[in-house]
């Protein structure tokens, strides 16, 4: 059974676009009507020296931020008594940064448009995100997630899951700063044997100033990051908007002989995406990173209760849904611009088969000086947006969970400081050592991030639910729930090479299934197994 959202979706869409698009691409328009149609060396230097000064902004900033610290706290929690919306913009950043301002304008332009209704998964988010797990966390104010854990279940525990978030967040960054090499590459226009070259200069820049700044230099350039990369978004809508004299890039039917076919559900798990599975996805992994990150509480621990630390969220479902849609956008324009005029297109790329590709070429070599430097800037800030969370949260875990509970942590302020910097330096080399395997996992973006990074995701969270929702939980049964659970994760994520392609090429699961089949056996066999090895029958 298969209900058809094709066409469903085209007409408020278009008028969801133009309804946010319009007041800003009109000034875009007028500012710009000048501009020449193409830039057909790349970047220019101009371009560059932008991007230089942006960057060098966010090493100012880590120094600036460095003199007034003084202890671990400030260093890891901002002191416990940031700005909610900061900490808001700044989850946004972390969260979504480089995978999303490449994947979302890929999937949209050779997909379709079905992954962005994942907004209306947000309001939900928000009631069980603000309302269940929020006021239960913020009881207690740690500076890693999973002291949490030790307190229910015990040691083992809460290494597993620290253990666990160390492996989801050193292949997260090691995704997004080699997709954000692989884009640069495109747009200075060398072949992909210099992508370990731009990851270094990439990871670099973003951990010297994290190492320095500690999570309030994070924050302040999260939000400059999530500037630049909106705006750059705008201004890709922008420039083709004047180009093609209007908004008739905007597709107006469903792009047959370029997107897949997108139901609103279907019996049929390969079905790579779905409106219904798009929302149940997303609900779910904003809740379990929400629930069981350390980026994510570390950052409302950050905020001073509970009350701030929602509006918190609320700020980052809001900033989310907002780029989002944009991004998405933006895809839909770079669409409509390659389609009018197919010979701009490199020889060799597709709009289907290379979508991925198609918005960083359009970067380089379509769009006027300035103009490119900060659309460039953008990409380049939301890299470095990632890597600078994930890198803090690493250190703020590798100091708590394990120098500090075996004892071996630095005996004074100052020098857990400078220990702190030192393991962010170390941190950032592996990252950059491991970002070379990336390219193996087969996919578009958006499938090779739910097929590697997203795969512990709901497992991390498994290991919250039990310790703090479930009274008869205990450590044998935890294991064996969270164990169930990453198997399934990962027998879906690959099950094309474990048990072979359909006959239309697809995996016979679809990755929007894995964390939703992960979370239900998860719960009900570590519920069932906590039930057996429980030392109290009459719980």
């Amino acid at each position: 059974m298969i209900v058809s959202a094709n066409h469903l979706l085209i007409k408020p869409l278009r008028l969801l676009g133009l309804a946010v698009l319009f007041p800003l691409v009109s000034q875009a328009a007028e500012s710009n009507s000048n501009l020449n149609t193409t830039t057909a060396n790349g970047l220019a230097v101009i371009d560059w020296v932008i991007v230089a000064i942006y960057a060098l902004s966010t090493l100012f900033l880590g120094w600036w931020f460095s003199r007034k610290q003084k202890n671990a706290k400030e260093y890891f929690v901002g002191s416990g008594n940031m700005n909610p919306l900061l900490i808001g913009v700044s989850l946004f950043a972390t969260l979504l940064s480089t995978i999303t301002y490449l994947s979302s304008p890929g999937e949209s332009l050779g997909k379709g448009p079905v992954y962005m209704t994942n907004i209306l998964a947000y309001p939900i988010v928000f009631l069980v995100v603000g309302f269940v797990l929020l006021p239960v966390y913020m009881k207690q104010k740690v500076t890693s997630a999973y002291e949490l854990l030790e307190l229910k279940l015990g040691l083992s525990i809460r290494l597993l899951g620290a253990c666990l978030f160390l492996v989801l967040r050193l292949f997260w960054m090691s995704l997004l700063v080699y997709l954000t090499a692989k884009a640069i590459s495109i747009m200075i226009g060398v072949d992909e044997s210099y992508i370990p070259w731009i990851v270094i200069v990439t990871g670099a820049f973003a951990i010297t100033y994290t190492s320095l700044g500690g999570l309030r230099a994070v924050v302040i350039t999260d939000l400059m990051q999530t500037i630049l990369l909106y705006g750059g978004a705008l201004l890709v809508i922008g420039t083709i908007t004047v180009k093609m004299g209007g908004f008739g890039w905007f597709p107006t039917e469903w792009q047959g002989d370029i997107w897949d076919s997108q139901p609103v559900f279907s019996l049929d798990p390969s079905t790579r995406v779905t409106v219904i599975g798009s929302i149940i996805s997303v609900l779910i992994w904003f809740v379990c990173t929400s629930g069981g990150d350390q980026v994510s509480i570390q950052r409302f621990m950050a905020t001073k209760d509970a009350k701030t630390a929602r509006k918190a969220i609320g700020m980052q479902l809001t900033v989310g849904a907002i780029v989002g849609i944009t991004l998405g956008i933006a895809g839909f324009a770079l669409l409509g611009f390659f389609q009018s005029d197919p010979q701009l297109l490199p020889v060799g790329m597709t709009l289907n088969e290379n979508a991925d590709k198609i918005f960083p070429h359009f970067i380089a070599f379509h769009l006027p000086p300035v103009v490119s430097g900060l659309v460039v800037a953008g990409l380049f800030a939301a890299a470095m947006s990632s890597i600078d969370s994930g890198v803090n949260s690493i250190t703020a875990v590798v100091m708590t969970d394990f120098l500090d509970r075996s004892g071996r942590k630095p005996k004074t302020e100052r020098k857990q400081v400078l220990f702190a910097r030192y393991l962010a330096v170390a941190i950032g080399a592996v990252v950059v050592l491991a970002s070379t395997l990336v390219e193996h996992v087969p996919g578009n973006i958006t499938a090779v991030t739910t097929k590697t990074v997203n795969l512990l995701t709901v497992p991390i969270f498994l290991l919250f639910f039990f310790a703090l929702f479930v009274p008869s939980a205990n450590a044998k049964g935890v294991w064996v729930g969270v164990s169930c659970s990453i198997l399934v994760a990962v027998l879906i994520a690959f099950s094309g090479p474990i048990f072979g392609m359909n006959e239309q090429g697809l995996d016979p699961v679809s990755f929007q299934w894995i964390s939703p089949a992960a979370l239900i056996v998860g719960i009900v066999v570590g519920y069932l197994a906590c039930k057996i090895f429980s030392t109290n029958p009459s719980r």
